[in-house]
């Protein structure tokens, strides 16, 4: 079996953790004897305007082809316009900016499948090009298409149903994500549900030693994310208020950048808890793993996720979580057994939780050694590689 992956989301000299979980799954679905190569579209950049920010600068200089970890990606340019204006036809210009090398790619890989990884504008451009080369489509859905988009406008949402409307599968990363589409587009013949995974290998031993000059009896949360609204970082600093007079030893690090980190920063101030907290900056993976074994607590009250493959990485660390109900990491954490569940933009809440884990010390490890042991065993690249290796062999057997 061949496949020709489309994604705007991949690592690349420019970004090396952008889209890491496509990278991953690639990885998996390589070492069970799937031919792959990666179409990663990037942005257009011209002439001087490359100049004019030192990131324009840097994707500019993204080679158009290169080999990723054993990967074959190609990178074409196709037009974007900034704060994604004009989104709805975005997918016909990634189409008209990739063709001619999806055509040349066909003929010289003679790819079986179009595998997409986001309906618009990756899935778009990739149901244009199944519909004139003949192949079928497989769209994955991650959260954005379902959760942002398609309240954009009416000419996104009439874009994203041309695209689950011709693709013979629509994955989702999780049930919360299922019903949405079901929601949105129905087609529920169609939709899949394979979460996303880890890479074992990645995965550290749990490390309680403490960095150098913080005191016996410290307590380490974490949070890793995109400095953004939905990601609850706020809620954190809210509680960690509420928490450090009974924990004086409490250290909060964050992990990620974003546009509030400013704002974050400037909140942890006036709340009075900047000595509890450390704004770390973005990380590579190998580092943000090692932070993961070891910190106690890896909390992350995020209100808007699809699935969240970072949750999964704290708890193969063997590290007891905190996400909030009714999101997409509600598939893997069972309540009070190898995590903790907490009301959407709940501060209270929050703070019970955190309480609870950090006055329980024994229970906290005994839980993440159960989210560990879950996770190894079920939610893996590996895992996640045979399953998806399954749909593809369906679609190609109702051709």
């Amino acid at each position: 079996m061949k496949v020709l992956i489309i994604s705007h989301m991949y690592p690349s000299k420019y970004n090396e953790t952008i889209g890491i979980f496509v990278h991953e799954q690639v990885r998996a679905l390589m070492s069970k004897g799937v031919g792959v190569r990666v179409v990663s579209p990037i942005p257009w950049i011209p002439f001087p305007i490359r100049y004019i920010r030192r990131r324009w600068r840097m994707m500019a200089q993204i080679p158009n082809q290169t080999v990723w970890e054993g990967v074959q990606v190609w990178y074409p340019r196709y037009v974007t316009f900034p704060r994604s204006w004009f989104l709805a036809s975005s997918g016909k210009r990634m189409y008209w900016g990739i063709k001619n090398l999806v055509e040349r790619l066909q003929k010289e890989f003679q790819f079986d499948l179009i595998p997409a990884h986001v309906a618009l504008p990756d899935g778009y451009a990739g149901a244009l090009l199944a519909r004139k080369l003949g192949v079928p489509l497989v769209v994955t859905i991650h959260g954005q298409d379902l959760q942002y988009t398609v309240y954009r406008c009416a000419r996104c949402r009439h874009a994203l149903g041309f695209t689950f409307g011709y693709a013979s599968r629509v994955i989702v990363v999780s049930t919360k994500l299922k019903r949405l589409a079901e929601e949105h587009f129905g087609c529920s013949d169609k939709i899949v549900v394979i979460p996303n995974g880890v890479d074992p290998a990645k995965v550290l031993q749990p490390n309680p030693k403490r960095p150098r000059n913080y005191p016996a009896g410290t307590q380490i949360l974490l949070s890793v994310s995109n400095l953004i609204q939905t990601k609850g970082i706020d809620l954190n600093l809210r509680a960690i208020q509420r928490l450090c007079k009974k924990y004086p030893a409490l250290q909060y690090k964050i992990v990620g950048a974003g546009p509030l980190e400013m704002e974050l920063k400037k909140l942890a101030v006036t709340l009075g808890v900047s000595n509890n907290v450390e704004f770390i900056g973005p990380l590579p993976h190998f580092h943000v793993m090692e932070r993961m074994a070891e910190c106690d607590i890896f909390v992350l009250p995020s209100w808007k996720e699809g699935f969240g493959v970072v949750y999964l990485e704290a708890m193969a660390s063997g590290k007891p979580v905190i996400g909030c109900k009714g999101q997409g990491i509600e598939d893997v954490i069972e309540h009070g057994k190898t995590g903790l569940l907490v009301e959407p933009r709940d501060v209270d809440s929050l703070v019970e939780a955190l309480d609870f884990l950090l006055s329980h010390p024994d229970e906290a490890k005994a839980m993440g050694e159960r989210a560990r042991n879950l996770v190894l065993e079920n939610y893996t690249w590996e895992k996640n590689a045979e399953k998806t290796i399954a749909v593809y062999r369906e679609v190609l057997d109702e051709r």
